[in-house]
């Protein structure tokens, strides 16, 4: 690495087992008892004086609930003002989602999922965090922590689930939720130090640099993820303190965030040798957190530490390697202010985007918003998918080269969805163009979604726009999975789910938006008083929408309608996308059931007059089935279209369609109106489907014609794992009758198996795609689960009887329910049976992981097929990644892989 500007030196102290010693309570501790000396009376505030912008701009602020006796913490004013005095902010203000009564049939059953499913489903997997924290706890109390095993990051997958539950005590309160946070809340402030210092790892003296912790506290804060977590922790300690008044948690929050700025702008003794860190964080967050905390604080110190953290990235530190150490992967490559396109890991790029528009409107930034012009232009213009996913490239979960948009390799995770949103929401109530807002819902209509069934309980990490039901892609599973080991997507479906109701409607003044339509109730103060708005709609599934107004006394103002992209010529705003076909039909609206010109200004539609009670809007938005052509430096979706209706994109499964997706194809674009629409229920809901004509291509290579079902992205893989497609092929030569079949250089034509999970795939043994590991996560692989202990086989057999110099097995072996045998052994088929293959002398039947197993004949040996016996070990079941075969040809050694080389001997 590369220091590019010494501010101050950096000396670590020397390494020990615990930077802080057990048993030194007095010193070390600070727990609740510590907060003490700061506590301020309880106090109540006039809740009927209108919010200041401070509190409602931050998109998830809520009435605070008052008790008669609140639990002590530190004295705050919710509502401060600025302590600068500038009044700079965003000029428009949403007004709050626990404001927003969502009566939605398409919003409702999702939060009441999040309600009594999501979230307590996700605090029981976020169990471990809570032992995480109790490790640090029981260490700072002097008890022994012999069983605690170092994790960077697994207590911020816990904040971010409290968070989520402290937006839904803000919509309904609920004594015994609230109780439970309670107990964690006491359990975390137990975990801090007297000084405000909590990372559990580094407490108990398990972290180490070996697992990318560094050997001491911010010694290695570029991957540490110490700033990260307690970025979490703030925002959940916020959105607990809005909604229940209590102090405590919010009192940890400031007084972590006071040590952060004592150590990484000061300088503190007891920690990098007592000069300041000045470093920006590795993972973008606590910049966000401290925005947060500077509006429900009114203190300038978290503003300013946020705004020294922006302003520091690229400038002190920039590292100087390859991927996770690039100095582009955190977006360390240059100053915030200089940086135009969107680089590296896509959850720290929109997490930082976001900080620099909060940070920018507070601030009167100038240099920030255009920066983030330029890079938002960038990722619409080409490195977007049509999902509103970010981030396609594996490895660094991040942007790769312009235009690099693959779909079966898609990486697309779901946190960096999410960080779409909340980057583009952001922008939006800095420049008031509706452009943000269309980015913002397809990237939440359709790739937020589908990160979480219908059921709320099981997830999508990466969200390709391709599957052919067989890939494990989802970090080993084929399908959604359960949860993760690194859980940061299903916790943060857990906290953005219930703000979404915030995103409905915001003002400026006597402007009122209309930004999300979901059939909804809410009121807000204008100038001249209260008006309530009541909406009606089946969006997204239908584009009739309907507004009554009901304002206190007649009154003027101006109501903005948003005019989504996807109805004019193309589906979201940028470069990227542009429907191939047509639509004549008129975008209508009407005002007290008299027709209203449609003057669209910024994205928005305005109909500016004199309301008074019980006027209503009618806006109708056409939604015909449209279709997409990509830009043509695409390369993955040349000779490809897509199809979408209204804000949705749809796909295709196999569920739905007697088999593979990838077999159907369009010479042309098709007639759309041609399309029907109908409604798929199953247990866990329902959602809207397409049926349209298409072509397919036939086992015996000829073409049928057929009719496609698709169904909307977000709603895929509800119903089993089946094949998925997005973007359909043009062209005969680009449709494959099964995604799965034995590619044409394979070493085999016929392959068969004693058994073969569902899940699996036989055709993975002679794909000819070379595994990386016996794991398995990111191969297909073959395996006899759930079949254990049961003796298993597999054979392929030859287009003609061939002579074979070696034969190699990659074992599948994830060290779970699938293992390499107990043993096994090969047959060999010549003219019509089966024998045991002689060995050569120094040869042995291997179970080596990450390799290939090669075992050679004892001497020359032709045979039509090949058979591996195999007998597993006991409660395990046995896989298999890729067979290797090698064959003589007239002295050429040729491998099924496709590389030859002259033989040893003749």
């Amino acid at each position: 690495m590369r220091v590019v500007l010494a501010l101050a030196p950096q000396r670590w102290l020397p390494a020990r087992r615990s930077w802080f010693p057990a048993g030194k309570q007095s010193e070390r501790r600070g727990h609740a008892n510590a907060l003490r000396p700061q506590l301020g009376r309880c106090y109540m505030i006039n809740t009927t004086k209108r919010l200041n912008a401070a509190t409602l701009v931050a998109g998830v602020a809520a009435a605070i609930l008052y008790g008669p006796s609140l639990d002590a913490g530190p004295r705050v004013t919710p509502d401060a003002r600025h302590a600068d005095g500038n009044g700079s902010d965003y000029p428009i203000r949403p007004v709050p989602f626990n404001e927003v009564e969502i009566t939605s049939d398409f919003w409702r059953p999702r939060l009441i999922t999040q309600r009594e499913t999501l979230v307590p489903f996700a605090f029981e997997r976020t169990k471990p965090g809570v032992e995480h924290l109790r490790a640090a706890r029981d260490h700072l109390a002097g008890a022994p922590t012999p069983d605690h095993r170092p994790h960077r990051f697994i207590d911020s997958d816990l904040y971010k689930v409290m968070e989520g539950a402290a937006y839904l005590l803000q919509l309904r309160r609920d004594p015994e939720l609230e109780a439970s946070l309670d107990e964690l809340v006491d359990l975390i402030a137990e975990a801090q130090h007297a000084d405000g210092y909590l990372y559990p790892s580094h407490t108990t003296g398990v972290g180490t640099s070996r697992q990318m912790m560094g050997d001491a506290p911010y010694e290695f804060v570029v991957h540490s993820h110490e700033l990260y977590n307690v970025g979490h922790m703030y925002e959940a300690a916020i959105a607990y303190y809005r909604a229940t008044g209590k102090g405590k948690f919010l009192g940890v929050a400031k007084k972590s965030a006071d040590h952060v700025y004592r150590v990484f702008f000061e300088g503190d003794p007891e920690y990098n040798g007592g000069q300041p860190v000045l470093q920006a964080p590795g993972h973008q967050e606590i910049e966000l957190a401290l925005v947060k905390l500077y509006r429900v604080t009114g203190e300038q110190k978290y503003l300013d530490m946020a705004q020294r953290f922006l302003e520091i990235r690229g400038v002190t530190y920039v590292p100087d390697g390859e991927g996770v150490m690039a100095p582009t992967y955190a977006q360390q490559h240059a100053p915030v202010a200089e940086q135009d396109k969107a680089v590296g890991h896509a959850v720290r790029a929109t997490y930082l985007y976001s900080a620099m528009a909060d940070v920018g409107a507070l601030t009167a930034k100038p240099e920030l918003q255009r920066a983030l012009e330029r890079i938002w232009a960038n990722i619409v213009d080409t490195r977007m998918h049509i999902t509103g996913g970010l981030g396609a490239v594996h490895g660094i979960e991040g942007f790769g080269p312009e235009y690099e948009l693959p779909n079966a390799d898609a990486f697309n995770e779901t946190c960096a969805a999410v960080g779409n949103v909340m980057f583009n929401y952001r922008m939006f109530l800095l420049h008031g163009d509706a452009k943000y807002l269309d980015v913002a819902e397809v990237a939440l209509l359709n790739n937020v979604l589908a990160a979480v069934n219908l059921d709320g309980n099981r997830f999508f990490y990466v969200n390709p726009l391709e599957a052919d039901g067989k890939h494990p892609f989802n970090h080993g599973t084929p399908g959604r999975a359960p949860w993760f080991g690194t859980a940061c997507c299903p916790s943060n479906l857990a906290r953005l789910l219930p703000q979404v109701p915030g995103m409905a409607y915001a003002h400026n003044g006597d402007e009122v938006y209309a930004t999300f339509y979901a059939a909804s109730r809410t009121s807000l103060e204008l100038s001249s008083g209260r008006l309530a708005i009541e909406q009606t709609t089946e969006y997204p599934n239908e584009g009739d929408i309907e507004f009554k107004l009901t304002p206190e006394t007649p009154t003027r103002f101006c109501l903005l309608l948003r005019i989504p992209t996807w109805t004019s010529d193309r589906f979201v705003p940028g470069d990227l996308y542009h429907y191939a076909d047509d639509c004549n039909d008129k975008i209508t609206l009407l005002v007290n059931d008299e027709p209203y010109p449609v003057s669209v200004e910024r994205g928005f539609a305005k109909v500016d007059r004199v309301w008074s009670r019980g006027d209503t809007v009618k806006l109708g938005l056409p939604m015909p089935v449209r279709v997409s052509e990509c830009h043509s430096s695409v390369l993955a979706n040349d000779q490809r279209i897509a199809f979408t209706r209204g804000p949705l994109v749809l796909c295709g499964e196999g569920v739905d369609n007697g088999g593979p997706v990838q077999r159907f194809f369009f010479k042309e674009p098709p007639r759309t109106t041609s399309a029907t629409t109908s409604t798929a229920t199953i247990a866990s809901g329902s959602f809207l489907q397409v049926a349209l004509p298409a072509e397919t291509v036939t086992a015996e290579g000829g073409v049928d014609q057929a009719t496609l079902n698709l169904t909307p992205y977000y709603a895929w893989n509800n119903r089993g794992v089946s094949s998925m497609c997005v973007w359909f092929p043009r062209t005969r030569d680009l449709a494959q009758f099964d995604p799965l079949a034995l590619p044409d250089d394979s070493p085999f034509v016929e392959i068969a198996a004693s058994h073969t999970f569902e899940e699996d795939a036989l055709s993975a043994i002679a794909d000819n795609h070379e595994p990386r590991w016996s794991s398995g996560n990111k191969s297909t692989r073959w395996s006899s689960r759930p079949r254990t202990g049961e003796p298993q086989w597999v054979e392929g057999r030859f287009a003609n009887a061939r002579r074979i110099r070696s034969v190699g097995v990659y074992w599948f072996d994830n060290n779970k329910d699938v293992k390499t045998p107990e043993e096994w052994s090969l047959e060999v088929k010549r003219e019509g049976s089966w024998s045991p293959m002689d060995l050569y002398v120094t040869d042995e039947y291997g179970t080596r992981v990450n390799q290939y197993n090669v075992v050679h004949p004892a001497a020359g040996l032709t045979c039509e097929a090949i058979r591996v016996n195999m007998t597993p070990q006991q409660d395990a079941s046995v896989g298999i990644l890729e067979i290797d075969v090698v064959f003589e040809e007239n002295d050429v050694v040729r491998s099924a892989k496709g590389d030859a080389s002259e033989a040893l001997a003749k």
